[in-house]
């Protein structure tokens, strides 16, 4: 394919996968009263906690603006479009990345994918999780030797969750991005083994960067299962290259 046919091609997909996310986003609008309460459970489970640890401790949930019901409303059915719609995209990815792969590549890379949706939702599934641990912590440094009153902003809390989440969703794919590396050949599993050391340091920082409740907890839940993850990809690639080896030896032999 030409590079012409290649944009074409990529054009395609794009578009394709924004009118399902569009669609997604329709769904979450018609049960968007349910999808808000199911996302303000996380600050409730929070209050829980506090109240147990810090019995003191005033808070109250806020919505300040004219215009911050809708601008939240739109965010929170983007996001949502975005998940509803994560098998449409994943396997657009996938289907353009296909032609470049050898048909038993293929089966590999097939296998792999199916893994990537799971992935995508089980680190959004964790963000959500672990958002009421880092509320109690962050909101543990108030001095109790002082009156004071929290005013969450809800709109600002319900922006911190959706960007954990997506950030969680999308960490957790890392696996599928360095196994398709290998797949099409650009990284082996012996260059991902000398890399281990300072990828498994990246990722913590990276969990330090891009968490947005900038807590601890957060953090690790983030960084340290993408650093099992990619141990699982180094794995995976590894293997893919000795079968590599083994098929490209049988091929020297067959013609000598």
């Amino acid at each position: 394919m030409s590079l012409g046919d290649h944009l074409r091609e990529l054009r395609y997909r794009v578009v394709f996968s924004l009118i399902w996310i569009v669609l997604g986003m329709i769904v979450i609008a018609v049960f968007y009263n349910q999808v808000y309460g199911f996302l303000t459970q996380p600050w409730l489970y929070a209050k829980e906690i506090l109240s147990e640890t810090n019995p003191e401790l005033s808070t109250q949930m806020v919505l300040s603006g004219v215009t911050t019901p809708l601008s939240l409303a739109l965010k929170i059915c983007g996001v949502g479009g975005l998940v509803l719609a994560s098998p449409i995209w994943l396997y657009q990815v996938w289907a353009y990345i296909v032609p470049a792969l050898l048909a038993k590549e293929k089966r590999w890379a097939l296998t792999f994918l199916a893994a990537a949706l799971p992935l995508f939702l089980a680190g959004v599934t964790v963000g959500y999780l672990v958002l009421p641990q880092g509320i109690s912590v962050l909101m543990s440094f108030t001095p109790e030797s002082v009156p004071i009153t929290n005013l969450i902003e809800i709109d600002k809390f319900l922006e911190l969750m959706l960007q954990l989440m997506l950030v969680f969703g999308l960490g957790f794919l890392m696996p599928v991005v360095v196994v398709g590396a290998n797949l099409v050949g650009v990284v082996k599993g012996k260059q991902l083994a000398k890399a281990r050391t300072y990828v498994i340091f990246g990722t913590f920082v990276f969990g330090a960067a891009a968490t947005p409740s900038t807590d601890p907890f957060s953090m690790l839940a983030l960084a340290i299962p993408m650093s099992l993850l990619f141990l699982a990809a180094e794995f995976i690639c590894r293997a893919n290259d000795k079968r590599k080896a083994r098929r490209e030896a049988a091929a020297e032999l067959a013609t000598s």
